[in-house]
């Protein structure tokens, strides 16, 4: 027995109720911390958000209903504005080999 072990086996017991999750937005404006995510598995909140120069879009980390799988659109509500996006798979830029 460990200190805490009663909050793991309820956990265990209620499943998990978020998870973290890559988001990215259609076109620059990305998602800012606190956005609430909506999506047909329920909602969600933005950790973490910024426009990627990289990519050419917004990314942003966010807490969303495990039901959710990669490719599944969500809509994010930034500063009042519908923001569409999709969910990514982790991380956002692969690593390319370098060929060295």
């Amino acid at each position: 027995n460990f200190q805490g072990r009663e909050a793991l086996v309820a956990e265990r017991e209620r499943g998990i109720a978020r998870i973290l999750r890559g988001i990215a937005t259609e076109g620059r404006r990305p998602a800012r911390e606190g956005s609430v995510v909506h999506s047909t598995a329920g909602d969600g909140v933005v950790t973490s958000g910024n426009f990627s120069p990289v990519l050419g879009h917004g990314i942003a980390l966010a807490f969303l209903p495990p039901a959710l799988a990669v490719d599944d659109a969500v809509e994010i509500d930034v500063r009042g504005t519908a923001v569409a996006g999709r969910v990514v798979k982790l991380p956002f830029v692969r690593k390319q080999a370098s060929g060295v």
